[in-house]
């Protein structure tokens, strides 16, 4: 087995045909956070960005997409913002992490979204949890059906507000994919505001988020596209979403609203409408990432798909140096993740940090 690690950009013709063939035979692979638009597109804003191409005589078996750091220090690619990391790898492929990591120079390899069936990682998780995912396989009616059964009032109350929003307000309309720049600065507007909100960081406080998101969504092909989705009253944008899909599934990455229409929860609408048109795409699932501690991810699910978060270590000094930094770390935030008391009490103090923020920035 040979290992080539390259830039992103290097990545030729042959490569890119091989690694999509990989995702099309293994389903969990599809997710286009593992595609090599992704990884192109992260080389082009992040210069840690590089690719592991693991090869045998009869050519490539895997693709390792991954952050080098100083001192040996790996990361997923664009890990802030990825919701789906790991191996791109041909059907029955085998691989040794540790000879993974000696190839790529690093000591350690951080992971937060692992795709299930990585068993060569699986002795390094530290955390495993489940993406909410909407099954729209057999289309759209055939969800709501399943919708209607598990979370009657939940589906109930929402479309009763989206007919009340359109008596207020106008007419209903929703894009699945907008083109316009200025509705996608918009959309980016209301998330920032959102994040100061709630108090998390602002991914879009970033230039190289903001670009990234910029060049996924100028890409628009059968295999991978940056759909902006936009839902409006009276032609006026009222909620919209940006996400990354693939030939057979839509990813929730960035929801928001305005916040004007807050009464009639926007967001569940836009969703709604999300799924039905992904479902009349040909789109088989929604997969709206982790569902920790979210009311409305809960009521949309069909199905739970795992993913784990981990370190993969080296035996070498640099590994060790390392562990000791993050353990604590680690070990108090899954104890905060294992007590929803604790984790309620936790986002509760978050949001009253971003609300008092947001008071003092107006004075």
């Amino acid at each position: 087995m040979k290992i080539d690690v390259i830039r992103p950009g290097e990545l030729g013709k042959a490569e890119i045909d091989a690694w999509r063939e990989m995702q099309h035979a293994t389903l969990r692979l599809g997710n286009p956070f593992l595609s090599p638009e992704f990884t192109v597109a992260m080389g082009e804003v992040c210069a840690e960005a590089r690719v592991a191409v693991v090869s045998e005589q009869d050519g490539p078996v895997g693709f390792f997409p991954f952050e080098r750091h100083p001192g040996g220090v790996g990361t997923a690619l664009g890990a802030w913002v990825s919701l789906c990391q790991g191996v791109v790898h041909a059907p029955g492929a085998e691989f040794d992490a540790e000879a993974l990591l000696r190839a790529c120079g690093l000591h350690v390899w951080e992971f937060g979204c692992m795709v299930d069936g990585q068993k060569w990682f699986q002795p390094f998780e530290v955390l495993r949890q489940e993406a909410v995912v909407l099954d729209l396989a057999d289309g759209y009616a055939a969800y709501l059906d399943g919708l209607r059964e598990r979370s009657p009032k939940f589906l109930k109350s929402t479309l009763y507000k989206e007919r009340k929003l359109g008596r207020d307000a106008g007419e209903l309309t929703f894009d699945f994919a907008v083109r316009d720049e200025e509705q996608f600065r918009l959309l980016r507007s209301w998330k920032s505001a959102q994040y100061q909100r709630m108090g998390r960081p602002d991914r879009f406080g970033r230039a190289w988020v903001v670009e990234l998101a910029e060049r996924l969504h100028a890409i628009d092909t059968p295999d991978f596209a940056g759909p902006l989705s936009m839902l409006y009253c009276d032609g006026k944008p009222v909620a919209g979403h940006f996400g990354l899909r693939s030939d057979t599934i839509l990813i929730g990455w960035f929801p928001a609203y305005d916040p004007e229409f807050a009464k009639y929860s926007p967001g569940l609408i836009q969703h709604l409408r999300m799924a039905e048109a992904a479902a009349a795409a040909g789109l088989r699932s929604m997969d709206l990432g982790i569902g920790t501690g979210s009311e409305y991810k809960d009521a949309l699910r069909s199905r739970g798909e795992p993913v784990s978060e981990g370190c993969v270590r080296r035996r070498s000094a640099g590994a060790a140096a390392y562990w000791l930094r993050r353990t604590p770390v680690r070990r108090a935030r899954q104890f905060i993740l294992d007590s929803p008391a604790l984790y309620g009490a936790a986002d509760r103090a978050m949001k009253r940090y971003g609300n008092l923020r947001a008071r003092l920035k107006t004075r």
